[in-house]
C-alpha cells in the first residue's frame, strides 16, 4: 500500500484565510438553494397511487415520475389495492421493483386493513401480514384507516398497539389514517396505545369531509401535537368533495402547516392524495401543479 505523503506546509495571510472562508460559506449556501426544498426542510413530497384516479398503478408511477416527483405512496388503482393483506410476497417484490426502476422511493403503503369482524389474534396476525409487505416492497410505513365507529376502536387499537413491536423490530412505523374521528380523539386513542411506533398519517380533506366541512383542519391540527408522521395533502370542498387538487379547495395549507409545525412535525412524507379527475394528460398536469404548491409551501 502506497503511503500518503504529507503536503509540504505553506502558511497564508489572515485576508487569504478569510477569503476562503468565505467562498467556502457561498459554496455552501448556493448548495444548499440548489437543492429542493423538500431535501433541505427534511419533508419528502410523493403522491399516491390514487391521485391518478382508476388507473393501473404503473401509469400512476410513470405520471409521478413525469411531473417531478421523487417519492410515492402505495394506495388504490384501477384494481382496487396495489397491495393489500392477500398479496403475495412476489406480488409485492414486483411492485417494489417497478417503483424503484423508476427511481422513485417509497413514503408510505395504504394496504387497506385488518379484519375488525375476527378475534383480535387474527387481527394482529393480519397487520402484522402487512407489515412484512411493507418490508418486501420497501414502504418505511403501513398507514391503517381508523375505523371511527365507537364500538369497534377498542379492538382496533389493540390490533394496532400490539403489532407496534413488530413493525419496530422491521423499522416500519404504523400510522393511523382519519376515516371520520377528529384530531382530539385521534390523539386521545394514540396516546392511550401508548407506544412511539404508533402515529398519525395526518388528512385534512378528511377532517373537512367527514365533518360536513364543519371543523377547521386548521382548528383540529391544534389538537393532535406530538403524534403526527406525515400527511396526506388532499384538499376539500363543500358539500363533499376531495377529488380536486390541493390549493383549489377550503383549506388553508400554509396556515395548516404553520400550526402542525408548531406541534412537531418538522420533517416527513407530504404526500399527494386527489386531484382534479380527467384524461392523463389533464391529471399529469395536475399533478405538476400539486407539487408546485407543496413545494411552495414548504420553502
Amino acid at each position: 500500500m502506497t503511503a500518503l505523503l504529507p503536503r509540504p506546509h505553506h502558511p497564508i495571510s489572515r485576508r487569504q484565510f478569510l477569503g476562503q472562508a468565505l467562498l467556502a460559506a457561498a459554496s455552501a449556501t448556493a448548495a444548499a438553494a440548489a437543492l429542493p426544498a423538500a431535501r433541505r426542510s427534511g419533508y419528502q413530497i410523493g403522491a399516491y397511487t390514487r391521485a391518478w384516479g382508476n388507473r393501473h398503478y404503473r401509469v400512476a408511477l410513470d405520471g409521478m415520475v413525469a411531473t417531478g416527483y421523487q417519492f410515492a405512496g402505495l394506495s388504490v388503482h384501477d384494481k382496487g389495492r396495489v397491495l393489500d393483506r392477500d398479496s403475495t410476497d412476489e406480488q409485492a417484490a414486483a411492485v417494489g421493483a417497478e417503483v424503484k426502476s423508476r427511481g422513485l422511493r417509497l413514503v408510505t403503503l395504504s394496504p387497506g386493513g385488518f379484519d375488525l369482524a375476527k378475534p383480535i389474534d387474527e387481527g394482529i396476525r393480519q397487520l402484522r401480514r402487512l407489515v412484512d409487505l411493507a418490508v418486501i416492497c420497501g414502504a418505511p410505513c403501513v398507514q391503517v384507516n381508523d375505523p371511527a365507529k365507537p364500538d369497534l376502536e377498542p379492538g382496533f387499537y389493540k390490533v394496532m398497539a400490539e403489532g407496534c413491536d413488530y413493525a419496530a423490530a422491521k423499522r416500519v412505523v404504523l400510522t393511523v389514517h382519519p376515516h371520520g374521528s377528529p384530531g382530539a380523539h385521534l390523539r386521545e386513542q394514540i396516546r392511550k396505545a401508548g407506544h412511539p411506533n404508533l402515529r398519525l398519517m395526518y388528512d385534512p380533506g378528511n377532517i373537512g369531509f367527514y365533518s360536513h366541512g364543519k371543523i377547521d383542519p386548521v382548528a383540529d391540527a391544534a389538537a393532535v401535537d406530538g403524534v403526527v408522521y406525515g400527511m396526506s395533502v388532499k384538499d376539500f370542498r363543500l358539500p363533499r368533495d376531495v377529488s380536486i387538487t390541493p390549493g383549489t379547495g377550503l383549506v388553508d395549507f400554509p396556515r395548516l402547516l404553520a400550526r402542525l409545525r408548531q406541534g412537531g412535525f418538522t420533517s416527513g412524507p407530504l404526500t399527494v392524495e386527489c386531484l382534479i379527475p380527467g384524461e392523463l394528460d389533464t391529471v399529469n398536469a395536475e399533478a405538476r401543479k400539486a407539487r408546485e404548491f407543496v413545494e411552495r409551501l414548504i420553502a
